[in-house]
């Protein structure tokens, strides 16, 4: 009986194919907006994820509470100092620290200038290796006190400068040669792919620095509680500054902090944009609506004919709302496969444009699922009341109509 439901509601759409493809253009282009919405903010999500994992789940970090505000080193900022970086060195639980300053430079090579930030990171410890995540593509790693420099791949394989910039060339910085000891393999973020490293202790000297720290990367031991020790760490600071929790003008932050932070951002954006798309649904669950209501009138004589013949108000219920489910179903394939096809070209687009592999198209099987069922749903719904009118119709009056 079901099976001669479906026949019938396809058999119906057939008939009225122009009006059929008009009435799911809402439907699929709200469904691909939202496929593509959810599809990307999980792409995201996994790749961020990925970034954080790389950090190591036995590291956190110190910075300035005003971190995220400006760049490193602004005059406007509260700054940590090489005497903060002591104080946590001397925390239980902690196994090694890492300093970290940034500055601001004029970079000469090729007869060309760009202004960059140039980062000096102490080359003591192997931690800025492994904070980055990081892998030498040609040449080598800094060493401690080395006058070199190691630099991102876009500086060789880029367009930066004209010509690639190879292991033992020299880079101007702020009038000062370089010499490039190693280059490191692609990152997937431009930032860090054109970045320059120097040994802090030559960076301090270079651009006369010589007490602030823009960043601190804490490991602790192995087998300890990172939150703990974070916590310790948190409270040295605050009794050697001199602060209270009202006052407090630095912040720690484990890689679960910040991964639950920026996941919370990305999911109030994609809400909000879900929600614009919703609007789109719902004006297209209205014109499911509006033509399953002309439909019940166009076939009022067909429903009378239908219930003479012995067809109850359910039948009659059942046959609309499965028609106007399968506006909706259909209209959630085409939205699904829109989806897929936007999603994957705005990734592309991104990877090329950013040289960055974050933005990620993720299709799971259960986005494709949930996509064509509330796409049948929404349909079903918008046309429970147009099914409701045809199903109590008259027969008498449906015979006689015209």
């Amino acid at each position: 009986m079901i099976k001669d439901y479906f026949i019938i509601a396809i058999r119906n759409l057939k008939k009225r194919k122009l009006r059929t493809w008009l009435t799911m253009i809402g439907i699929f282009v709200s469904i691909a907006t939202i496929f593509m919405l959810v599809s990307l903010s999980l792409g995201l999500q996994n790749a961020v994820q990925e970034q954080f994992e790389t950090l190591g789940a036995d590291k956190f970090f110190v910075q300035p509470a005003t971190g995220f505000l400006g760049p490193p080193g602004s005059v406007d900022l509260v700054i940590l100092t090489e005497k903060d970086t002591d104080t946590i060195r001397g925390v239980g639980g902690v196994k090694d620290v890492m300093s970290t300053v940034a500055g601001n430079a004029k970079v000469e090579f090729n007869d060309k200038i760009r202004y960059m930030m140039v980062w000096g990171m102490s080359t003591k410890t192997n931690l800025f290796i492994d904070v980055g995540g990081y892998e030498i593509d040609e040449g080598r790693f800094l060493e401690d006190g080395d006058s070199g420099i190691n630099i991102g791949i876009l500086h060789r394989e880029g367009n930066l400068w004209g010509k690639p910039v190879e292991t033992g060339d020299r880079l101007l910085i702020n009038g000062g040669e370089f010499k490039v000891r190693g280059i490191i393999s692609e990152i997937g973020n431009p930032e860090d792919d054109r970045m320059i490293i120097m040994d802090l202790e030559r960076f301090r000297n270079f651009f006369d620095i010589p007490e602030r720290v823009d960043w601190i990367v804490v490991q602790a031991d192995a087998g300890s509680d990172v939150k703990e020790v974070a916590k310790r760490v948190e409270l040295k600071l605050m009794d050697a500054r001199g602060v209270t929790e009202k006052t407090k003008d630095f912040s720690v932050l484990t890689p679960e902090e910040l991964l639950g932070s920026f996941q919370s951002i990305l999911n109030i954006v994609t809400a909000f944009l879900a929600g614009i798309a919703a609007i789109s649904l719902l004006v297209g669950g209205i014109g499911i609506a509006n033509t399953m209501y002309t439909s019940v009138i166009e076939r009022t004589k067909e429903i009378g004919t239908m219930k003479s013949i012995g067809a109850q108000n359910k039948d009659i219920l059942l046959i609309f709302l499965i028609e106007s489910g399968m506006l909706g179903f259909v209209g959630g394939v085409i939205g699904v496969l829109l989806g897929i096809g936007a999603s994957n070209i705005i990734s592309s687009i991104a990877t090329n444009a950013l040289g960055s592999d974050l933005l990620q198209a993720v299709a799971p099987l259960w986005l494709i699922l949930g996509c064509l069922g509330f796409g049948f749903v929404v349909g079903a719904l918008s046309g429970v009341l147009p099914a409701r009118q045809a199903s109590k119709t008259n027969v008498v009056d449906a015979l006689r109509y015209e």
